[in-house]
């Protein structure tokens, strides 16, 4: 059995949902049932749990939700997760847990004429920002930190400013941001666009992540 398809380190679960948690200041994870459950409070993101591994735990706490707008998040195949779902669930598309134990691979930071970077340190969770010289967000992200990990969260490009490699630079600056606290061991979960971008930089697989819900109505907004 291949652990990266069918398991993470808990432990390493368990920084990366304190580190979500600190990221989208919303109340730190906890245990409940085999799963780190998060209680976000938003419209459309009322709760998540989130597992290491497919177990019975994922049934038995899906059997308790009915309503929509509340995610399990897997560390395990997504055929795997559905046959321990009841009825009415969906999987998400495919994410993925990461982990960079070290520093990433050297790239071109110097932007493009046209753009600026702009950072904010000195806030419990740091801000890197690409900027057009008219005031625009072309790129952004954000990092959080657990004891010596460093969790990088909402790694975003604009699609009108895609291709141009800012993604590698709003990366590398908050690798910069963490190692001035002398912590260089990061965990991300990306996309599968975001795998290929992060395995570039030398980020390495850790597990499958796998999101289910039960749909509701899109909502206002």
């Amino acid at each position: 059995m291949d652990d990266q398809l069918y398991q993470a380190d808990p432990h390493i679960v368990a920084t990366w949902a304190k580190g979500w948690a600190i990221a989208r200041e919303v109340s730190p994870p906890v245990p409940d049932g085999g799963a780190f459950r998060i209680e976000v409070g938003l419209p459309d993101h009322v709760r998540r749990y989130i597992f290491s591994a497919a177990t019975t735990a994922v049934r038995q706490i899906a059997d308790t939700i009915s309503d929509p707008y509340i995610f399990l998040k897997v560390c395990a195949p997504p055929d795997v997760v559905s046959r321990l779902l009841p009825p009415g669930w969906v999987i998400q598309p495919q994410a993925y847990m990461m982990t960079c134990f070290g520093a990433m691979a050297p790239v071109n930071t110097a932007l493009q004429e046209g753009y600026v970077l702009d950072i904010s340190e000195d806030i419990p969770v740091p801000i890197v920002r690409i900027l057009t010289t008219q005031g625009e967000v072309a790129a952004i992200g954000r990092i959080a930190f657990v004891g010596d990990y460093a969790i990088y969260d909402r790694i975003e490009t604009h699609e009108s400013h895609r291709r141009r490699k800012l993604g590698s630079v709003i990366m590398k600056t908050l690798e910069a941001v963490g190692a001035a606290r002398g912590i260089n061991k990061g965990l991300l979960v990306a996309t599968r666009e975001g795998r290929a971008l992060y395995e570039t930089l030398g980020w390495r697989l850790h597990s499958l992540y796998t999101t289910a819900e039960i749909p509701g109505p899109v909502l206002p907004g």
